[in-house]
């Protein structure tokens, strides 16, 4: 899974396979470290929540937490639907956009670099 952060937006893009694995029991997460502090460290991760009916962010730990709606999870999972899009209000700190999006082949990058993505719906168009 990739992570963009840029201001008071938060992008997630997520692999096919780790799309396969995505459950209530199988969340998708990874960890980036800074140094060798055992804080030194962010991890970020994708959800399903049955308790919310909106996508939500939390942060606690060192940990920015994704999560959404279960029913909204299944669909976009099971689905030719691209993106999950969401405005989170964080109160007196202003709004933050958040979008889960499949991550597709770059139309200008090696094979390997491709190897896990979905196939890009612009490909067509440029061969």
């Amino acid at each position: 899974m990739k992570l963009r952060i840029k201001g008071d937006s938060l992008r997630l893009r997520v692999s096919r396979s780790e799309l396969e694995h995505f459950s209530p029991a199988n969340p998708i997460q990874e960890t980036i470290h800074f140094g060798p502090a055992p804080d030194a460290k962010l991890t970020y991760a994708l959800v399903w929540a049955e308790t919310i009916d909106q996508p939500d962010v939390t942060y606690a730990s060192q940990t920015v937490t994704v999560r959404i709606p279960s029913e909204l999870a299944r669909q976009w999972k099971t689905s030719d639907a691209v993106s999950i899009a969401a405005t989170v209000d964080l109160g007196s700190a202003g709004t933050l956009d958040v979008l889960v999006e499949k991550d597709f082949a770059c139309l200008n990058h090696s094979d390997a670099d491709n190897a896990d993505a979905f196939p890009n719906p612009n490909l067509a168009g440029i061969c």
